[in-house]
């Protein structure tokens, strides 16, 4: 489906104010999901509560174990190879999901440049069954790396005429038709006949998310029927704060996503740094960053000039005080707080237990 240009920069969609308001912004009075996002580091350096593989997938599922208990709604991992860092998430998602109950279970994101799609949606559905339908699957293209195109060391090259993103896209599309259900080998039993990959989950389909980084990104989102994630980088800078230039991208995608003529109401997802200043610990480790990380800032990542979300940092009022004010926060759904994991479990379940109870409340879309 074809997007009209913005005839002031022919390069990005134009939003189409003839869609209704109702499907461009989230339900009146409703209250935002919150979730955290953990990169998995480990490291042996003085002050690192996870110094290893072993004490960072452990104290992930204490996290997450902890963060149900408080009433948080997401435990969200991202994901990277070659890094100490949380890696492949199955394993790690699926001794989560035998230790809870309630808590949403997702990624942030997958590259899809790595995956088997026919393997990933095999282990894919086998989370998501253990978890009784509650994975939320963000995937993308992929973020910068460590490594020089890690992905021909996994096994995959890219076709010829096809770039990186090309491939990561056709890997996405064999996995959403393997997790819809498609035949996708012939049969050896039944003539003319193609078998699913097993086991299947019902409902996986519509809790897969696509990372967007562009609003032309996050147009061909909804084109797919996808869920939109959106984190503190946009790939483009229009020199807007960067809340409103990510607000802005999520108009598109809703008004899209109603053009597109899908159903249902597509969920967004925003990732902010928040950090409550709420003893001394907490001042000790963040209180110097909060003059400095005030504001957004710019840079050059992929070769794009990007635009940098602030970080969120001080008292737990003025805190809930700037996140009402963020136009995309407002916009989403779901809010994405990243975490310090190497300051461990107690801490990290004490700043969440604070912006739950003190902070959360101001999110409610007004």
């Amino acid at each position: 489906m074809s997007t009209p240009a913005n005839p002031t920069n022919p390069g990005t969609p134009q939003f189409d104010e003839s869609i209704r308001i109702s499907h461009l912004e989230p339900m009146r009075g409703d209250e935002k999901k919150l979730g955290f996002l953990s990169f998995g580091h480990w490291a042996e350096v003085p002050g690192s509560r996870a110094p290893s593989a072993a004490e960072s997938l452990h104290q992930a599922i204490d996290l997450a174990v902890g963060a149900e208990d408080i009433g948080l709604d997401g435990a969200f991992f991202r994901v990277h190879h070659f890094d100490q860092q949380q890696a492949t998430p199955y394993p790690l998602l699926s001794a989560i999901a035998a230790k809870t109950e309630r808590i949403e279970l997702g990624t942030g994101v997958i590259d899809m440049r790595y995956e088997n799609p026919l393997y990933m949606a095999e282990l894919a559905a086998m989370a998501d069954l253990i978890a009784a339908g509650r994975l939320q699957l963000g995937v993308s293209r992929g973020s910068p790396e460590s490594v020089i195109r890690g992905f021909e060391s996994f096994g995959y090259y890219p076709a010829e005429g096809e770039n990186e993103s090309d491939m990561a896209r056709r890997h996405l599309d064999i996995f959403l038709k393997a997790i819809e259900g498609e035949g996708m080998a012939p049969s050896a039993r039944v003539a003319g006949k193609y078998a699913p990959v097993q086991p299947q989950s019902p409902g996986l389909r519509e809790r897969i998310w696509w990372g967007a980084g562009t609003d032309s990104t996050a147009v061909w989102t909804a084109q797919k029927g996808l869920n939109l994630m959106s984190s503190t980088l946009m790939l483009e800078d229009k020199g807007i704060p960067f809340d409103q230039q990510q607000a802005q991208q999520i108009r598109f995608f809703r008004s899209e996503w109603v053009k597109a003529g899908n159903s249902g109401v597509p969920r967004v997802s925003v990732s902010r740094s928040v950090l409550p200043i709420i003893d001394e610990t907490s001042a000790r480790y963040f209180g110097r960053r909060a003059a400095e990380d005030s504001q957004d800032y710019t840079g050059i990542i992929d070769n794009s000039f990007s635009r940098f979300g602030r970080s969120y940092i001080g008292d737990p009022v003025d805190i809930a005080e700037e996140l009402a004010r963020d136009e995309a926060v407002q916009a989403a759904d779901t809010v994405l707080l990243t975490v310090p994991n190497q300051l461990g479990v107690d801490f990290n379940l004490k700043m969440l237990d604070a912006i739950v109870k003190e902070i959360k409340p101001a999110l409610t879309t007004k």
